[in-house]
């Protein structure tokens, strides 16, 4: 086989192109696609996912994981919401929230106020 024929590529290149990519991305959008990230695997261990085949979503509850999540989804909203205005931060807010929520009602012993998840940095939510 000739080397032509022979698909080749330096692992560099794929650094490079990599690079490039993610140069292309504003700020908002990385924070928000991690965001929304934190929220989704938040929800599924508050136990909100869907219903499958194999039974209830519920079977992926994991409080002390969901915590975790939630918080550091509170930190990342609070901390970046002055630099990604107020039309990203109020969806991102009002999806925290949800979660906050959603984790006091699964909880057997619900947190003091401003005691749960993230409440540290978004104050109590009841």
């Amino acid at each position: 086989m000739s080397e032509a024929a022979l698909p080749h590529q330096d692992p560099h290149d794929d650094t490079a192109d990599a690079t490039r990519d993610i140069a292309d991305v504003a700020a908002v959008e990385v924070i928000t696609t991690a965001a929304v990230h934190l929220m989704s695997a938040a929800a599924v261990k508050c136990g909100l996912a869907e219903d499958g085949p194999d039974g209830s979503g519920s079977e992926y509850l994991d409080l002390d994981e969901a915590r975790k999540l939630i918080t550091a989804l509170a930190a990342l909203v609070t901390a970046s919401a002055p630099d990604i205005g107020n039309q990203h931060a109020r969806s991102l807010r009002d999806g925290l929230r949800s979660l906050q929520l959603a984790f006091r009602e699964a909880s057997a012993y619900p947190d003091a106020p401003g005691e749960g998840p993230g409440e540290k940095f978004t104050g109590s939510v009841v």
